[in-house]
């Protein structure tokens, strides 16, 4: 024999003798169909017939491979079977990503609708109902015709609020309209001058009819002008003495014109913060809805001349020269931040008239 058949031989017989060792519930059950007898190397299995295990089977088998195309449950499954893929782009698959019309998409090609409750592009993010806002801190109005529609509901009593803008801007007038309204309303008010005179605020209150003469003779309304030099040294003995003036006097309403006067007394950058800090926490103390005016920073007319107030204050109203497309400078109001309330966050025109500062709600800036 030789040593071919010899070979041939060996084969034939390790066939055999692993037929005769195979259990039955091993052996396919005859269906009638021709079994593939295409001859392989020992050791390898790349037989496609239906009775393979392999988990890379591509055929019709009941074995569940995780990469079975046909309806063997495949989380990658394409077809129409059961297979419930994630990625399953038919009717039936419930696939977070199914653009059809019962797969409950959570990218839904209709983004301007799933934006549409929010704050965001697609929805009205200027339109705030009062009580979007729930909070328990009753509310004043300013008395700014447009503002007043932009803080939603309306300024949280007992704040304390700050309003920047350089030279020319309405800051004063801001704050006397501020008090103006207060006093129409039956509060008490008081303003605190650092850089006018106490006849020089009563002018400027009955060019506009707002009758402050007469609110202050009636005891409704103090207006005290102090030196900044005079009360940068004597700011301890103020700060322990103004809150009990704010409650003598009852006051609801207090605006000080302006901090940055106060502010620049102190050429310590450590001292200044320190300083204005406690005076900004007296106020707070004494219950009183106050208003600040300061300068803006020459560099920045989104921050205060030393970038402090605006970070100890619960509210910020930006007052700034803008030049449109056409090149014509306009006057725009900004609500920065307002704690505990709901504002808009557009930029809006005002002006400042006869009648005080009014604010176009309605009109855009650009």
């Amino acid at each position: 024999m030789s040593e071919d058949a010899s070979d041939e031989d060996w084969f034939e017989r390790a066939v055999d003798d692993e037929a005769q060792a195979k259990s039955p519930s091993d052996e396919t059950p005859d269906t009638g169909a021709k079994s593939d007898d295409t001859d392989t190397t020992p050791g390898t299995r790349t037989d496609d017939s239906a009775g393979s295990n392999s988990p890379f089977e591509s055929g019709a088998s009941s074995d569940g491979s995780p990469f079975d195309d046909d309806g063997g449950g495949s989380p990658f499954d394409d077809g129409g079977g059961s297979g419930g893929t994630p990625f399953d782009d038919s009717g039936s698959g419930g696939t977070p990503f199914d653009d059809s019309d019962s797969g409950g998409s959570l990218f839904d090609d209709d983004f301007e609708s799933a934006f549409a409750g929010a704050d965001g592009p697609g929805g009205d993010s200027d339109e705030f109902e009062d009580d979007d806002f729930d909070s328990e801190i009753p509310r004043i109005d300013l008395g700014i015709e447009g503002l007043d529609r932009m803080v939603r509901g309306g300024v949280p009593e007992r704040h304390l609020t700050v309003t920047i803008g350089s030279a020319g801007t309405g800051k004063t007038t801001f704050g006397l309209q501020f008090l103006h309204h207060g006093l129409e309303q039956g509060d008490s008010a008081v303003f605190i001058t650092l850089e006018q005179t106490r006849e020089a605020i009563i002018d400027t209150a009955e060019e506009r009819d707002w009758g402050f003469e007469t609110y202050e003779d009636e005891g409704q309304l103090a207006i005290v002008d102090l030196d900044p030099v005079e009360m940068a040294n004597s700011l301890d003995n103020i700060r322990g003495e103004l809150p009990q003036l704010i409650e003598d006097f009852d006051a609801d309403r207090l605006v000080l014109d302006s901090v940055s006067l106060l502010e620049m007394m102190y050429d310590d950058q450590a001292k200044r913060r320190t300083e204005v800090f406690d005076f900004t926490r007296s106020l707070k103390q004494a219950g009183v809805t106050t208003m600040l005016t300061s300068e803006a920073s020459e560099d920045n007319p989104y921050a205060s001349r030393h970038g402090i107030i605006e970070y100890l204050t619960d509210a910020v109203f930006i007052l700034q020269y803008v030049r449109t497309e056409t090149r014509e400078t306009r006057l725009a109001v900004e609500i920065q931040k307002i704690r505990n309330a709901n504002h808009s966050r557009e930029t809006k025109p005002y002006e400042i008239t006869d009648q005080g500062i009014s604010v176009y709600q309605q009109a855009n800036i650009f």
